[in-house]
Formats: C-alpha cells, sequence, structure tokens
C-alpha cells in the first residue's frame, strides 16, 4: 500500500535530489583534476583537502561544538569506514569517468547505492531500523539494471559513428 506524500518528505526528497545533483559534477571536476595534477591520487588527496577547507568555516560559523572524542573511539569499527568510502569513490571517479563517461559512471555508481541500500535497510545494519525488501525497491533495482544497459547500448553505438 503507497503512503501519503507529505510536505516534509517532498523537501527532503528535493534536497537529497539536489544533492545527487553535485555528484557528477563532483565526479567530472575531479577527474580533471587528477589529469591535471598527473595521478588519480594527487587528485584524491587535493579533493579531500579542498573539502577539509571548505567544512572548517561552515564549522565556525555554525559554532559547531567540539567534537566527543571519547565516545568516538567506542563507536563500532564500521563508523570509521566513511573516510575510506570517500578515497574509494574519489578514486574510482578520477579513473573511470574518462573511460565511461559521466552519464555511464554515475548510473553504476547508483546502481551500486540502491543495492547496498536495500541490503542495509532489509537487514537493519548499521544501526538503522529494518525496512523490508518489496516489490516496489525490487522494479527499482530491474529499472536501474535496464537503464545501464540501454546507457552502455547507447554509448557504445553513437561512439562507432
Amino acid at each position: 500500500m503507497m503512503s501519503p506524500i507529505s510536505i516534509s518528505s517532498t523537501i527532503f526528497a528535493c534536497s537529497a535530489i539536489l544533492a545527487g545533483a553535485v555528484v557528477p559534477l563532483q565526479a567530472s571536476a575531479n577527474a580533471a583534476l587528477g589529469r591535471g595534477l598527473g595521478h588519480p591520487l594527487w587528485g584524491t588527496l587535493v579533493s579531500l583537502l579542498v573539502s577539509l577547507l571548505a567544512v572548517i568555516p561552515i564549522l565556525l560559523t555554525m559554532r559547531v561544538p567540539t567534537p566527543q572524542i571519547a565516545q568516538a573511539v567506542n563507536l563500532p569499527i564500521w563508523s570509521w569506514f566513511g573516510g575510506i568510502a570517500g578515497v574509494i569513490y574519489i578514486t574510482a571517479a578520477l579513473i573511470l569517468v574518462p573511460k565511461l563517461g559521466s552519464t555511464n559512471f554515475i548510473i553504476c555508481v547508483i546502481a551500486g547505492q540502491i543495492i547496498i541500500s536495500i541490503l542495509i535497510d532489509h537487514f537493519g545494519l548499521m544501526g538503522l531500523p529494518i525496512k523490508e525488501i518489496n516489490l516496489g525497491k525490487i522494479l527499482g533495482v530491474i529499472l536501474i539494471f535496464s537503464g545501464i544497459l540501454i546507457t552502455q547500448y547507447f554509448t557504445i553505438d553513437t561512439n562507432k559513428n
């Protein structure tokens, strides 16, 4: 049964779409940065340093309290994976966007995100509530993989001309 759409869920969804809209820009910019610096790993390092420099003024402006290190050291080991995931993603984008193109890279990234997200939800991993797999999610995954096949087919087809 479909749930009603609320104003807040619409605002949250639109915000997520806008956040997602910067991902192809990030991937393409990082690919250019890696090429310009001579190696993808230099691009990854510089991208992460720019991220650090960008977040510091935000922390100061918002007067965010100092981190609670004592609590953080007691977090599960997987809590620290975000930084590693960032390095993996940025480096993959630096290497793969020039080879696949932005569209094919991002649609593959989305497919990977959806698959892992469904598993996280279904099993309630990483401290999240369980949200079981349903027909809508399965159909969504099928559509995404259909999209991968279509974009790959048309990309290959148009590059032959």
